[in-house]
């Protein structure tokens, strides 16, 4: 499937008047091998550990054009930066998201599907995509925050999340 990724890459590339150059093949090559939620600045650091002269500048730009490409998602958990995650191969996903941690989980409900797609029929859309995700305590902080018992009076229960 890289190769297929990398021959899309390219074919949009060229249509744009641009090249494939080393630092683009190597940002689309570290990019594939991650799954997940990467953020531009960690994407950054993964290529700078192999190659120290790419610049984040250059990092930035090939995610932007892998998302123009439709390579790439874009995602936004709510934490103050854009992440990324490979769109092309891979099957729509929802997520859940810990408040506390940041912890992401993908997560797929058929059901939850068929209520969308009858909810968007219901009101006579054609739906093209869309996004849920949701947000709370993972495990982990959810025992965590258990363990610290209630809030007391006067005190910010965000602060614990």
């Amino acid at each position: 499937m890289n190769s297929q990724v990398k021959e899309i890459f390219e074919g949009f590339l060229a249509e744009k008047g641009l090249k494939m150059t080393r630092q683009r093949q190597l940002i689309l090559d570290i990019f594939l091998k991650k799954e997940g939620h990467l953020s531009p600045e960690e994407l950054y650091l993964l290529v700078r550990a192999k190659a120290p002269a790419v610049g984040r500048a250059t990092v930035y730009r090939v995610l932007k054009l892998l998302k123009e490409a439709g390579l790439a998602h874009e995602v936004d958990f709510g934490e103050g930066v854009l992440r990324y995650e490979h769109k092309y191969g891979h099957a729509h996903h929802d997520h859940l998201i810990c408040m506390r941690c940041g912890r992401t989980r993908e997560v797929v409900d058929e059901a939850i599907e068929q209520l969308q797609q009858k909810l968007a029929d219901r009101y006579g859309y054609s739906l093209t995509s869309h996004r849920m995700d949701l947000y709370g305590l993972c495990p982990a902080c959810r025992r965590k925050a258990e363990k610290a018992g209630p809030p007391q009076a006067g005190v910010d229960i965000s602060a614990r999340l």
